[in-house]
């Protein structure tokens, strides 16, 4: 059944590649610190991905207690989704069109609660309710129906292949450079370091 899910969601996306709609333009970039930062992090994630879940609850916190924070680093926050459950919470995150990360952090900080189930609508229930329960304001149906967020979602996923060559998640860029060394906080540090 995932493997006829995750087929459906390739096709879905090659059917897409060429559907750039004007209004997704307009889709706020769901991102964190100062717009004039000498570094840019770039990070490629899927909201169903263990290993995206990881980085944003155990490396995330001091990349930005000691780079966000400061001023030193943006990062932007793209969506790489691998599957249908992980396509519609990305939408999901990015429905509110603020640029905020509040959503897309809460996602993956409660990614047991809701990735659970043998269908993309059985995560889709476990995460409407888990939402509700949270008292998280959007409309659901109205978010993973949106053309123009969906769009949105999708262009990432297709500009993360044709520019950066990204085929796993997470993927970090580094100032348009992919970071290749096992992700962990350690080594985001030095590798940041050498770039201030």
């Amino acid at each position: 059944m995932k493997k006829i899910a995750l087929l459906l969601f390739i096709i879905i996306i090659n059917f897409s590649a060429n559907a750039y709609a004007d209004s997704s333009e307009k889709i706020k970039r769901i991102f964190e610190g100062k717009e004039d930062a000498k570094i840019t992090i770039i990070t490629y994630e899927s909201l169903t991905c263990g290993h995206c879940a990881d980085f944003h609850n155990n490396v995330y916190p001091d990349l930005k207690k000691e780079f966000i924070d400061t001023g030193l680093v943006k990062i932007e926050f793209r969506h790489f989704p691998l599957d249908v459950a992980a396509f519609n919470a990305s939408k999901i995150a990015q429905c509110n069109n603020d640029g905020k990360s509040d959503v897309l952090h809460f996602l993956f900080s409660n990614q047991q609660k809701w990735v659970k189930g043998e269908t993309a609508e059985e995560a889709n229930n476990h995460l409407k309710k888990l939402l509700k329960s949270e008292d998280i304001n959007v409309n659901f149906e109205k978010c993973i129906n949106d053309k123009s967020v969906e769009d949105y979602v999708l262009n990432d996923r297709i500009e993360g292949v044709k520019k950066h060559k990204v085929n796993a998640t997470p993927t970090i860029i580094i100032n348009e450079k992919k970071f290749d060394k096992p992700l962990n906080y350690k080594n985001l540090k030095k590798t940041l370091e050498k770039l201030i």
